[in-house]
């Protein structure tokens, strides 16, 4: 079987498969790309680009039934989910596009000696993105929109199980009026993308994966000298330290676990309760889990076979060390998998410090704010947070020491489509989406005038 294929995670049923691409398309696409960047990016203007990412995000919108259908078959998330994914991706064009002169003004310097000085941002050439299949469209939209919009290039690696979206985007792309080498496709296998990363052509690279692949790219980009922006896996919590309202705080612990059948990098896995309120809050939190319905559109299979064997092994060993399952079986029926409440989790076990890749929470009860910082931070890794506090004072206060990219004050899913996005420690660096993420693969060029 080739590397890229739509394989149904519902069903097992291979649709479609595609072939590796050859060192002579590679090569194509690299030429293609260098081309467009040297001929068309660097004579073009930030409002004309834009204004084709403004027709991507219209194209977004219009193709969101058929993008949701794709990545529904590709890698099982619901089909309603799918659509908003789809649409969220318009929005995150949208907001590049309506920002970007103000993003990418030139900005003044103020310095000693008087002499006029500002940076302007540039593109760089041609950037290399390696993507994921948990979010197919989403996570290819924050990183190509703004570099496209900058004035750079892309070569896209999508996930092996995303094909037909990855032609999907690239078409979407094509259709808003990118010329051909602005943004393109390719099937390339790991060792392809070692080479690519080494060409000279080549100057960045942004990936979102796994811890594994991070520590692979980061390495080959070192050695070529090119920058890198990682976006890796999380191990978020989700503290609840006081509040009047605990339907509320027990929806978003729900919401934060459950979306995208638990498979996202900031997704709330470790959920730490304040012990006045732990045994509340677990029971009401236990029957909302128990009550999550496959039928209803809730969750949906997990993306692949690997996956399902992943967590089972990964939950099976935490009950083999003696972690006590609140609720579901670990017996899942294909890729349906049982969403599952852990807990009794000591340091000593392996789970304590794995991210669970699905529709699996851990469940921890502390007695102080100082308690919940440290087990926060025992985490190899450092993504977001959730803090429900009524007190918003303590919550920023507690915010502040925990070692994250991210924390959301009051409820999950605060992201914004210009909203920047990233994480510490293990969880990469770099940042996606607002401002800051459109500026990551910038040349931020120095202009001095002599004094006249």
């Amino acid at each position: 079987m080739s590397t890229f294929a739509v394989i149904n995670p519902a069903t097992g049923e291979t649709v479609a498969e595609y072939p590796d691409a050859t060192t002579e398309e590679i090569e194509a696409s690299l030429a293609s790309a260098q081309e467009t960047y040297q001929n068309w990016s660097r004579k073009t203007t930030v409002a004309e680009r834009a204004a084709l990412a403004h027709r991507a995000a219209e194209l977004f919108e219009e193709r969101k039934e058929e993008l949701g259908a794709i990545i529904n078959r590709e890698m099982g998330k619901p089909l309603d989910q799918s659509i908003g994914e789809a649409e969220f991706s318009g929005a995150i064009s949208a907001a590049f596009a309506a920002n970007a002169e103000k993003w990418l003004a030139d900005e003044q310097l103020e310095v000693e000696d008087g002499l006029k000085s500002f940076f302007r941002f540039q593109g760089t050439g041609v950037i290399l993105g390696i993507m994921p299949w948990n979010y197919p469209y989403y996570q290819v939209a924050r990183f190509a929109v703004p570099n496209l919009i900058l004035g750079n290039t892309v070569i896209l690696k999508h996930a092996a199980q995303c094909p037909e979206s990855a032609l999907a985007l690239e078409q979407l792309f094509l259709d808003a009026g990118f010329p051909k080498g602005a943004y393109v496709n390719v099937f390339a296998t790991h060792e392809q993308i070692e080479d690519i990363i080494a060409d000279d052509r080549i100057q960045g690279v942004s990936l979102t994966g796994s811890e594994r692949a991070g520590a692979i790219v980061a390495e080959q980009a070192g050695r070529a000298l090119k920058k890198c922006v990682l976006e890796l896996g999380g191990s978020d919590v989700f503290l609840v330290l006081d509040t009047d309202d605990l339907d509320h705080a027990v929806e978003h612990a729900v919401g934060g676990r459950m979306e995208n059948t638990g498979q996202a990098c900031n997704g709330s896995k470790r959920i730490v309760v304040i012990d006045s309120l732990f045994d509340e809050f677990a029971e009401k939190y236990k029957a909302a889990i128990a009550g999550q319905s496959y039928e209803a559109g809730d969750f949906g299979p997990l993306s692949s076979a690997g996956a399902t064997k992943t967590l089972t092994s990964q939950v099976q060993g935490a009950i083999d060390q003696g972690a006590e399952v609140l609720v579901g079986d670990n017996t899942p029926d294909g890729n349906l998998y049982t969403p599952s409440i852990l807990t009794n989790i000591t340091p000593s076990m392996d789970v304590y410090s794995q991210e669970l890749f699905g529709p699996v929470a851990q469940l921890y009860k502390v007695s102080s704010d100082q308690e919940a910082i440290d087990l926060a931070n025992s985490s190899p890794y450092g993504l977001g947070s959730v803090i429900i506090c009524d007190d918003l004072e303590r919550a920023e206060q507690v915010g502040n020491q925990l070692d994250v990219g991210m924390v959301f004050i009051g409820g999950a899913g605060l992201e914004g489509a210009d909203v920047p996005f990233g994480g510490v420690k293990k969880s990469g660096y770099g940042r996606e989406l607002g401002k800051v993420g459109m500026l990551e693969f910038a040349n931020k060029k120095l202009f001095r005038f002599a004094a006249k």
